[in-house]
């Protein structure tokens, strides 16, 4: 009598990792996001390791847990994972300001993001 088991949101060579509340613009996010799409997984890793972007940082963690989900919980092999996916999408907005001349007020919008990396394993061709 029990609810049956939630199919996967992924293919069954495909593990997923998600890092919400990145503190960055997603526009800002979206050009090293861009820079791993379609890359194996060390050579993205390395390339993230040597940015000099500062969000770099979390986008790398989020890869490294998109890496293990694969490894520890769908039983892949990460010698053969690829970045199929990296997408970025907004968060929410601070909105915060200052005062200004003649008695105005300056929006400064705080942004966040979000990312999604999407891992698969490609069988090596001999």
């Amino acid at each position: 009598m029990s609810k049956d088991k939630n199919p996967r949101r992924v293919a069954e060579n495909e593990a997923l990792a998600k890092a919400k509340m990145l503190r960055t613009s997603p526009q800002k996010l979206n050009l090293v996001a861009a820079m791993i799409r379609g890359k194996k997984v060390e050579k993205a890793l390395s390339d993230l390791t040597f940015s000099k972007k500062r969000i770099a940082i979390d986008v790398k963690k989020c890869l490294q847990s998109a890496i293990a989900n694969a490894e520890n919980n769908h039983n892949l092999d990460v010698d053969e994972l690829v970045v199929a996916e990296a997408y970025v999408g907004k968060n929410l907005t601070l909105k915060r300001g200052r005062p200004r001349a003649r008695g105005r007020f300056g929006k400064i919008h705080k942004p966040f993001a979000e990312l999604t990396i999407k891992v698969r394993q490609i069988e090596e061709q001999a």
